[in-house]
C-alpha cells in the first residue's frame, strides 16, 4: 500500500497513525508543491515545469527559501509520480490511497496528480475528509481543515472512508484541472467540495494591508498575524513576495533589507502632505 499526502506534517501525522493499526502500514510519499498558487499553463510539459520553477525561483529571491528551487534538497515531484507509476506497474496488486482534506493545497494536489494515474483506475482510492465531523483531543467534534489536525487515533475512523477514483472522476476531473491550468490566474481558492475558483496574483494583497498599520512591525509577524486570523491564506514565502511588491509599487513603507521575513520592518505609507499654495 502506498499512501500520497500532500504536507510534511500530514506525512508525519500519518506515519503515527500506523502505530495503531499496522493494516494501514505502508509507505507514504508526499507531493511537495503547491499547486494552489503559481503558474499551471503546460504544467505536464518541460516547458511549463520549467515555467513554474522559473517563477518560484523569482518569489523566493533574497527571501528565507532563496535557492531552494535548484538545491540538493529540492523535491521533484515530476520523479516522485513517476516512481508511482513505476511501482504501480510493476506490482499489479499494489494500491495508492491519496488522503486530502478540505483545503486548496490538498484538493490542487489531488488534481494535479490523479490525472497523471488514470492507468490505474481502481487501484486508486481517495480518502477526502470533506466537511466530516472527528472528535479532536479534547473529546470535542471538529471539522478539520488540515489531515494533520486529526489524532492519530481518528486515522482509524478516517481509512473507512477510502473509495476508488471512479472512472467518471479520472474523465471530468482532469477536463476541470485543464481549465484552471489555461485561465493565466495565479491563486486558487476552494469554494468547497473539490470546487475551485481562480483569481489574479494579488488575490491577498487587500487582506494583507489591513494588518499594516502606522507602526513599525517586522514583517514576519505582520505575516504571523495574517496567517492566523485571516480565512484565505497563502504560503508565508508567497506572502513575502506579496509584500515586496507592494513596498516596490509604493504602497507601504519599509526600512532594513529586503530579504527575510525577519530583515525589514514595514508600516502603512507615509501620508503626503501637499500644499498647493506653494508655488516657484
Amino acid at each position: 500500500m502506498i499512501h500520497v499526502v500532500f504536507q510534511a506534517n500530514d506525512a508525519e501525522a500519518l506515519k503515527k497513525s500506523f502505530e495503531l493499526d499496522d493494516s494501514m502500514q505502508g509507505d507514504v510519499i508526499r507531493i511537495a508543491d503547491d499547486f494552489a498558487a503559481g503558474p499551471l499553463k503546460d504544467i505536464y510539459s518541460p516547458q511549463g515545469i520549467e515555467s513554474r520553477k522559473q517563477w518560484w525561483r523569482e518569489v523566493l529571491a533574497g527571501g528565507d527559501y532563496n535557492g531552494l528551487v535548484d538545491s540538493a534538497s529540492a523535491t521533484d515531484d515530476n520523479k516522485t509520480v513517476a516512481d508511482l507509476a513505476e511501482r504501480l506497474r510493476e506490482d499489479p496488486k499494489e494500491v495508492c490511497w491519496i488522503w486530502a482534506a478540505q483545503n486548496k493545497h490538498d484538493v490542487c494536489g489531488y488534481y494535479w496528480l490523479m490525472s497523471q494515474l488514470r492507468d490505474f483506475q481502481g487501484r486508486i482510492f481517495i480518502l477526502y475528509l470533506n466537511n466530516l465531523p472527528f472528535i479532536n483531543e479534547k473529546g470535542q467534534l471538529f471539522y478539520p481543515v488540515n489531515l494533520h489536525d486529526i489524532p492519530a487515533k481518528e486515522f482509524l475512523k478516517a481509512r473507512k472512508l477510502a473509495r476508488p477514483v471512479t472512472l467518471s472522476e479520472f474523465e471530468i476531473d482532469p477536463d476541470e484541472w485543464y481549465k484552471l491550468s489555461n485561465d493565466e490566474k495565479g491563486v486558487r481558492i476552494l469554494e468547497g467540495g473539490k470546487k475551485l475558483a481562480s483569481f489574479d496574483y494579488n488575490y491577498y494583497d487587500e487582506d494583507l494591508k489591513k494588518f499594516i498599520t502606522g507602526d513599525w512591525v517586522k514583517a514576519s509577524k505582520l505575516i504571523h498575524q495574517f496567517l492566523t486570523r485571516s480565512k484565505n491564506t497563502a504560503g508565508d514565502a508567497y506572502l513575502l513576495w506579496r509584500l515586496k511588491l507592494l513596498i516596490q509599487a509604493g504602497q507601504i513603507d519599509a526600512q532594513g533589507e529586503l530579504k527575510g521575513m525577519k530583515d525589514f520592518e514595514i508600516k502603512s505609507k507615509t501620508a503626503q502632505v501637499v500644499n498647493d499654495s506653494i508655488s516657484a
